[in-house]
């Protein structure tokens, strides 16, 4: 049986907490509602952003997109206009993609339903601030014959743990279709090699599942395993002075083999797990499979990959027929 502590462990342990006292309080309410540590820090990074805009504009500083200080006495009592004003102007600057703006809003929303459970408003002045339309884009996977060529791909100068970690991380990413928090908080006793199966520990929604890897991924984690530092912690991928892999470093990884492989466009962790969900998918895996490795709440979130399956056959229909070919 797993201990409480193994349960809520966490990839990275680093928390941010706010000088602002009351943004401060707020990353305690976040931790109480289980709030992905991720989630709470760029909560509170958007806290920050809007105090700052008010204690710019309090101050009547000519330059209110420059950073100010915390603390940030006009948070609590910010009106809708306010938001409304601080909203219009991150739109208008164009620096924000529209998911990026609906998180800022939503972070302001929650944080005045905060203050209203505290009991300091009666209001959240955020409730009625409009939200911009997301368009649910189709995952972006690669093709079978790109994978081949990123896990084919070898980079000069590197030490033998190091080649062989790189080489596991992206057989490990390409065989279960795991998150990248998911991969970095594995620990050594979640992964076994003879079963060919990884335990992913307080996953999204902090549920926990056992997932299966292929024989190419498990020959690459028991290589890697046996170079892996003695004097490591507990994490199976270590980083420098054998500390958990960051999420940067995993980031700088799958980026710099898919650039050295040829392929720019969207080389992120993520890709290689919609890769292979998509991939599992043409290849005759049942959607309910699929649904348990990706430790998908609901069946509707994986039927997305049936619509990328269908894409890339009319893509290759396209550019393969001699009807449609064009010079």
């Amino acid at each position: 049986m797993l201990s409480v502590a193994a349960a809520r462990r966490r990839y990275d342990a680093a928390a941010f907490v706010s000088d602002d006292p009351a943004i401060a309080r707020f990353a305690q309410y976040l931790q109480l509602r289980r709030m992905s540590p991720k989630t709470s820090i760029a909560y509170q990074r958007d806290l920050e952003s809007f105090g700052s805009f008010l204690k710019a504009g309090a101050a009547g500083a000519k330059d209110l997109d420059a950073h100010q200080p915390p603390p940030y006495d006009g948070l609590e009592t910010a009106t809708t206009g306010d938001v409304l004003r601080y909203v219009q102007r991150l739109n208008g600057s164009r620096a924000y993609a529209p998911r990026s703006l609906a998180r800022k809003i939503s972070a302001l929303t929650t944080f005045y339903k905060f203050l209203r459970f505290e009991g300091r408003r009666s209001d959240n002045p955020a409730a009625d601030i409009p939200r911009p339309r997301i368009g649910k884009a189709l995952p972006k996977a690669l093709s079978e014959r790109d994978v081949n060529r990123v896990l084919d791909t070898r980079i000069a100068g590197l030490s033998e743990a190091q080649r062989l970690r790189d080489v596991a991380i992206l057989e490990c990413l390409y065989s279960s279709g795991i998150r990248r928090s998911e991969l970095l908080g594995l620990d050594l006793g979640d992964v076994d090699l003879e079963e060919r199966t990884l335990r992913v520990i307080g996953g999204k929604g902090n549920k926990d599942r056992i997932v299966p890897m292929t024989h190419a991924a498990a020959a690459a984690m028991h290589a890697y395993a046996g170079v892996r530092p003695r004097n490591a912690g507990p994490s199976f991928f270590v980083g420098r002075g054998g500390a958990r892999l960051s999420e940067s470093a995993l980031y700088k990884i799958v980026k710099t083999y898919m650039a050295i492989a040829g392929i720019d466009a969207h080389a992120t962790p993520h890709t290689l797990r919609h890769t292979a969900a998509t991939h599992l998918y043409e290849h005759g895996a049942d959607l309910l499979v699929i649904k348990e490795i990706l430790g998908h709440e609901s069946l509707a979130t994986t039927q997305i990959y049936t619509k990328v399956a269908r894409k890339r056959v009319s893509e290759q229909f396209d550019a393969a027929h001699p009807r449609d070919r064009r010079e």
